[in-house]
């Protein structure tokens, strides 16, 4: 899709001005998100996001529709992972309730920030090294491998640990332990002072970073153009923090969500495997954007209703060894 400068620019300006009627509207006053204003909030993220790709069929045709479509559900199921370690970051740094709303929008825009970097380097790699796409492959497939092994490991428990950047951070510049509201620096005893609040920003920020990892070739995966890239990058991740509050407690029952995303990241290294080798002048058949995006869905429904089933035999089963015990 051949997209101007002009049309880049009304993209980012429009993202923008949701942003920060999101915030003003929203996330102005901390307090803590309820149900109703979570679903609210997802319901017109997802929306605008449907808009946005059928804004895209009548300009550009189906052929970039579907590429976004692809791109946002894949990112908006990959991104349901990072809740995980959204939630044992809000408990390693202890945040209350009425902040973390406040938290999650500022690390969500440093995410937004650094994957826009990871695109453009992506774009550019991908414009003059069409072999790249082996690479990118085989990464995905043996990210596929790893969120299996991990999927079937006996770990119960998980703790956060502070990334590189984060503990050179608290190494440099010296912190409170307190939260003092919103505020990101004070200045207690002469001295300049980093809050928790701003520690944990960054932690989330940062933390993204590592998703990127194989979200941005996944999606790189499923089209080259580095505008649906973005645009499907951009409204999957402004979603991510009213969904934090919405399904916050259904996370621990989507048993089988490693599964169900190492299904599609393998399926999207296939794919790229057999795009660089037509891009080679080997004669394979290449997966379309119809096929893709049906798999994908496919794949994610069929992971919650096997986690749903799953999580209520383990409930069930819980319940009854408790009967068991208080009966002895």
């Amino acid at each position: 899709m051949d997209v101007s400068l002009t049309m880049w620019l009304l993209t980012v300006l429009g993202l923008c001005a949701l942003i920060t009627a999101d915030f003003f509207i929203g996330g102005r006053k901390p307090h803590e998100v309820s149900l109703k204003e979570a679903g609210t909030w997802t319901v017109v993220w997802v929306v605008l996001a449907a808009l946005f790709g059928v804004g895209l069929l009548f300009l550009g045709g189906g052929q970039p529709a579907g590429e976004f479509f692809a791109g946002y559900i894949t990112e908006k199921s990959l991104s349901v992972d990072n809740l995980f370690v959204f939630v044992l970051i809000m408990g390693k740094f202890a945040v209350p309730p009425v902040y973390q709303q406040r938290v999650l929008m500022v690390g969500v825009l440093i995410a937004l920030v650094l994957r826009a970097v990871f695109i453009g380097a992506g774009a550019a790699i991908i414009a003059n090294f069409s072999w790249v796409f082996y690479l990118f492959g085989a990464f995905l497939i043996w990210t596929a491998w790893k969120l299996i092994q991990e999927a079937r490991s006996d770990e119960e428990e998980e703790e956060f640990e502070e990334n590189r950047f984060l503990k050179a951070v608290e190494r440099r510049f010296p912190s409170t332990n307190r939260y003092h509201g919103t505020k990101l620096v004070v200045v207690e005893g002469g001295r300049r002072l980093m809050t928790p609040m701003l520690i944990v920003m960054l932690a989330i920020g940062t933390t993204d970073v590592l998703f990127a990892l194989d979200s941005i070739p996944a999606i790189f995966g499923l089209t080259q153009d580095a505008y649906i890239v973005f645009t499907a990058n951009a409204f999957a991740l402004m979603g991510l923090r009213q969904l934090y509050f919405l399904i916050g407690g259904l996370l621990r029952k989507l048993v089988h969500l490693s599964y169900g995303l190492s299904v599609i990241l393998g399926f999207i290294g296939v794919k790229l495997v057999l795009h660089a080798l037509h891009e080679s002048g080997v004669a394979v058949p290449e997966i379309s954007i119809p096929v893709s995006l049906g798999v994908i869905c496919a794949v994610l429904a069929v992971t919650t209703v096997t986690s749903l089933r799953a999580s209520r035999k383990l409930e069930r089963a819980a319940a009854d060894r408790s009967r068991e015990d208080a009966d002895v």
